[in-house]
């Protein structure tokens, strides 16, 4: 049998600017405790550009990920992660084996494109 899943309130949701970015560079992060790569994203002129710590090192290259298109949080607090400062979210789902599934639009859309 399933838990239950928590109840939110549809105002939780609106609280979130979830946007679409493409990445613009990837970077090695060695010193990082798990395997991220330092993900510099363009959501276009109203947000602009933000840097994210993602977990995909071990899953994808550096040269698959450039140029993507990419959804994320980009109004949560900066996070810390060691001297690197994590600006934004991307979204991703897991698919087994430790492999992620990054969430991007089915069609080209403009840059910095609010989800609802």
């Amino acid at each position: 049998m399933t838990a239950p899943l928590p109840v939110a309130e549809f105002m939780n949701f609106e609280r979130l600017d979830i946007r679409v970015g493409r990445i613009l560079t990837v970077e090695d992060f060695p010193e990082a405790r798990k395997p991220l790569y330092r993900v510099t994203v363009d959501f276009g002129p109203e947000v602009g550009i933000k840097k994210s710590g993602a977990g995909l090192r071990d899953i994808r290259t550096r040269e698959d990920l450039v140029g993507r298109l990419v959804v994320a949080v980009v109004n949560f607090p900066s996070r810390q992660i060691g001297k690197f400062l994590s600006e934004c979210l991307i979204l991703a789902a897991p698919v087994g084996d430790g492999d992620l599934a990054l969430l991007v639009p089915e069609k080209e859309v403009p840059l910095g494109a609010k989800i609802f």
